[in-house]
């Protein structure tokens, strides 16, 4: 029984001169560079807007619709902060960029849902999950709760981008685009080594029956074209079966995903009976606590964790910051005498 690969939810091969209002916005998005992710996302928030509002054609798109489209998400659906930026920022791109049509000053309702202390684990809590893991799934987490990446930087990770010999780690395809480099932890060097020299074995066999090749950020496809076929640009932790790129139909192996390493976690943390809400950004929220803790200043882990400011960085300290002043609860201090 032939088993057929995986496909990867996107509209490939699509024809240059389409009319498609949606093929259009997806050939001008891939011709600015931008990631998958945020194609899929742009995508989503403008046949959101579409369907929402009931256009019939291109010509009926008004930039004043925009704020009562975001207002409804805030007062009908309820939507985070962060939710209601990115569909701002996708529709200002659809209008702004593609359309050539101006926004000018808008006016919605602004989402009341306040963002969150965000959950972090205690060095226990990160050792009991970590137990219930194992192969390549425990060393991704161990790189998120070690090094502060998200979980879309870990999984692209790629051979070159571990630095062994200086202690370093790489994340060269971050969010925004932007590159940083990170402490690589000791306990990591051996477990890497291994996957490393798993990576290039199976490198070998897919040479060997004509399916190497990986994909090339940007242009580089074009500037190194024999570099895919290097196993220094291959990825660190490669997918089991092959999958169709969306973007060219070339079949090849990409790398694993990010919702097996959310699950296994999820598993995990039931497992441990730990009673919080753990995900992947759990441990990345872990780690930068845990640098506070050791008295690392704000301006290194804003560096650590690639945030853009400062003021993203300072939500943590509202996590350690009341452990750490020698607050003493009224009830300890009532139940102590009596």
């Amino acid at each position: 029984m032939t088993v057929n690969p995986p496909v990867i939810d996107a509209r490939s091969n699509i024809n240059r001169h389409s009319v498609r209002f949606i093929d259009r916005l997806r050939l001008f998005i891939r011709s600015k560079g931008l990631s998958y992710s945020t194609e899929k996302t742009y995508c989503h928030w403008a046949l959101r807007f579409l369907r929402d509002r009931k256009y019939k054609n291109e010509e009926q798109l008004k930039p004043c619709h925009i704020n009562d489209f975001l207002s409804e998400l805030s007062n009908t659906n309820y939507c985070s902060i962060n939710t209601q930026r990115t569909a701002l920022n996708a529709l200002v791109f659809l209008f702004r960029e593609f359309l050539k049509v101006e926004v000018g000053q808008l006016h919605f309702q602004n989402a009341s849902k306040p963002r969150k202390v965000p959950v972090v684990l205690s060095q226990l809590e990160a050792v009991g999950i970590l137990n219930q893991m194992s192969g390549r799934k425990r060393l991704i987490v161990q790189i998120l709760y070690g090094c502060g990446l998200r979980v879309s930087e870990a999984v692209s990770l790629r051979v070159k981008d571990i630095d062994i010999a200086n202690g370093g780690l790489y994340v060269m395809e971050a969010k925004g685009g932007k590159s940083r480099r990170t402490l690589l932890p000791c306990s990591l060097v051996q477990p890497l080594t291994e996957q490393i020299q798993f990576v290039q074995n199976q490198f070998k066999a897919d040479k060997a029956i004509g399916m190497a090749g990986v994909f090339m950020p940007d242009a580089l496809s074009r500037k190194m074209p024999k570099a895919q076929y290097e196993l220094a640009w291959q990825y660190l932790f490669p997918a089991d079966h092959y999958s169709v790129d969306p973007r060219t139909d070339v079949e090849r192996r990409h790398h694993i995903g990010a919702q097996q390493i959310q699950r296994s976690i999820k598993q995990a943390a039931h497992k441990s009976h730990i009673h919080k809400r753990v995900t992947c950004h759990t441990f990345r929220h872990s780690f930068a606590t845990e640098l506070l803790k050791q008295g690392t200043d704000l301006r290194t882990i804003q560096e650590l964790l690639g945030h853009s400011s400062i003021e993203t960085t300072q939500i943590y300290t509202h996590v350690v910051g009341i452990n750490n002043r020698g607050i003493v609860s009224p009830v300890d201090l009532t139940l102590a005498k009596f």
